[in-house]
């Protein structure tokens, strides 16, 4: 067994050398992680069950269940469009800005993470912001990060919005003074939450990374696709002109013409003014044709209609082949809706201007189908080998209703549950996956899917990092040794020492943990100087949750952290000057509101 000084120097050098190993891209992050922990385990310093217990820790095991969970939901239901009419995030008729986008988002996110806990609200939006991003030509790179330090920053003004202020307000009843004062938690977390968010939206974008390669991806794959729509009887666009509905000027998309019983208005002029039972046809990309119909227009994609009633539906691309029986007739003529149990919804012929219902395009070799496709589809179409898959682009489940009721009966009373403390997150989460998984609502399929293994090991071994700091006494022994060279300078010096040592330690032992370590220096410190410890708590709680420089500092900047196509430096380089203004304006805040201090 090594002395614990030296354990404490081995540890300590240990990380320096993995971030700067990690921020100069020398390995993969999950690699670097790996490789520290496995080193400290082969010395001594690590046991290889604390290497290993991050595998069984309910908060990792909650944030992965919250991924699954959230694109389970996002195939069941329409979330994209509940957030649409919730939040009022760029309606497609009248698209917001970047900076638009970007500043609503974060007010607004903010402000549900203070009464809902910031986890899986970043769980929820990240496939929204994403989406919208990809939609809107903007690398999602530049949405992610503000989307998870935004709920970072709005669930320091409540003490439920996050884990921090809850298991702060624990040490703090444990050793009888009192609880966190709630106005106090509400004026500097709103403060924060001004200054973070305003910067960002004023000059802090432009230190976020525009990884273009996941953009230019899905620009690549996209297709020019023909797709037929029809007006509801209901629809709010009947009686309007073609610029009073909104579709004057439709991202990724454009009216091409109207079928007005046997005639056809092509081209579509400004004035026109749309009739009950008008067929529109649109020409666009693949991803904004689903648009078309969510937004409360009236719209429906009248092929689509037999396909409603079925408990899955996936849109699949097809090719027609050289030699198909296709070739020559139209869909409706050959019955292709029974025949291969999918619907055609829109057609592309590489570059040609097409016409008509697409019922009634005769259909030619190489011509690509977007397909509605059901259960049966992948057979018949192996059967008849007239036509080929070339990708799955979505997938909708469509749980029947009585399915849907039980889903929102046990969702409801986990939530009810988890509320009234009687479970915990993680319990809560399972009992919902459990459901989707009994209901068909979700396939276990998925979870391998959408489950990032990269994310699980760095969450992983982080917390076995963290560990390490804590069984040799290195985050203790730095602590201290700070502390004592400022406790001469007085409390205003002592405070913003611990901002500072709790930002370090959170930043690369999680905020739990670092709670852990400071609290009981902050509680010894207030006792020694005979001095109110409520600000040295308030700057514990809000330094903890100051994780902006890292990805492993907190579950939300790892949940991003794939989607956004991030490295660690994209962190640091726009984490450092954030964590700057938080720390300086908490440190400001609570001079202000305790002036005695």
């Amino acid at each position: 067994m090594l002395p614990q000084y030296l354990q404490q120097i081995i540890t300590l050098g240990s990380i320096v050398l993995l971030f700067v190993a990690i921020y100069r891209e020398w390995v993969r992050p999950v690699v670097g992680f790996l490789g520290v922990v496995l080193g400290l385990v082969l010395l001594g310093i690590l046991t290889p069950q604390q290497m290993l217990m991050g595998f069984s820790n309910e908060s990792i095991a909650s944030v992965v269940l919250l991924v699954v969970l959230s694109s389970a939901l996002s195939k069941n239901f329409q979330i994209e469009s509940m957030i649409d009419r919730i939040y009022h995030l760029g309606k497609r008729d009248t698209p917001l800005s970047y900076r638009s986008f970007l500043l609503r988002m974060m007010i607004q996110v903010a402000a549900f993470s203070s009464i809902v806990n910031n986890t899986p609200v970043v769980a929820l939006m990240t496939p929204y912001v994403f989406n919208w991003g990809r939609k809107y030509n903007v690398s999602p790179s530049r949405l992610l990060i503000p989307l998870s330090y935004a709920t970072i920053m709005g669930g320091m003004i409540t003490l439920v919005g996050t884990s921090t202020t809850l298991v702060l307000n624990g040490f703090m009843t444990n050793n009888g003074v009192g609880d966190i004062p709630g106005l106090s938690l509400l004026l500097i977390g709103g403060a924060v939450c001004l200054s973070g968010i305003s910067f960002i939206a004023l000059v802090g974008h432009r230190l976020l990374p525009n990884h273009q390669d996941i953009l230019n991806t899905f620009q690549e794959n996209q297709r020019e696709y023909l797709v037929e729509t029809a007006l509801q009887n209901n629809s709010p666009l009947i009686g309007k002109t073609i610029t009073e509905a909104g579709l004057r000027n439709l991202k990724g998309m454009y009216l091409v013409e109207i079928i007005r019983t046997k005639k056809v208005v092509s081209p579509v002029r400004p004035e026109e003014k749309l009739q009950r039972n008008d067929v529109l046809i649109f020409a666009g990309a693949t991803e904004f044709i689903f648009d078309l119909t969510s937004n409360g227009r009236g719209l429906v994609l009248p092929q689509y209609d037999d396909t409603r009633k079925r408990d899955a539906v996936k849109v699949i691309e097809a090719v027609v082949g050289a030699n198909s029986n296709l070739i020559g007739y139209t869909a409706k003529e050959i019955d292709f809706r029974r025949r291969y149990d999918a619907a055609i919804v829109a057609i592309h012929r590489n570059g040609e201007r097409l016409s008509g219902k697409i019922g009634e395009i005769k259909l030619r070799q190489g011509d690509l189908l977007l397909l509605y496709a059901g259960r049966d589809f992948r057979n018949r179409a192996d059967l008849y080998r007239d036509i080929f898959i070339v990708s799955q682009v979505k997938e909708f489940l469509q749980p029947k209703r009585e399915n849907t009721f039980l889903f929102m009966l046990v969702t409801i009373a986990s939530i009810a549950a988890l509320l009234v403390d009687f479970i915990s997150l993680f319990t809560a989460l399972l009992v919902i996956f459990a459901a989707m998984v009994g209901l068909r609502m979700i396939a276990l399929s998925d979870v391998k899917r959408e489950v990032d293994i990269n994310m699980v090991g760095i969450l992983v071994f982080s917390l076995a990092l963290g560990q390490a700091m804590i069984t040799t006494g290195s985050g203790d022994l730095v602590a201290q040794q700070i502390l004592g060279a400022t406790a001469s300078l007085g409390p205003t010096a002592v405070l913003a020492s611990l901002l500072i040592i709790t930002t370090l330690l959170t930043s690369f032992i999680t905020n739990v943990g670092a709670v852990s370590i400071m609290f009981p220096l902050a509680y010894a410190i207030s006792n020694t100087l005979q001095i109110d410890g409520t600000p040295l708590y308030l700057g514990v709680a809000y330094a903890a949750s100051s994780a902006f420089l890292t990805p492993i500092g907190y579950q939300t900047n790892l949940i991003v952290y794939g989607p956004g196509g991030y490295n660690f430096r994209d962190f640091f380089r726009i984490g450092l000057p954030i964590t700057a203004i938080y720390l300086a304006t908490v440190l400001s805040m609570i001079k202000l509101l305790y002036p005695d201090f």
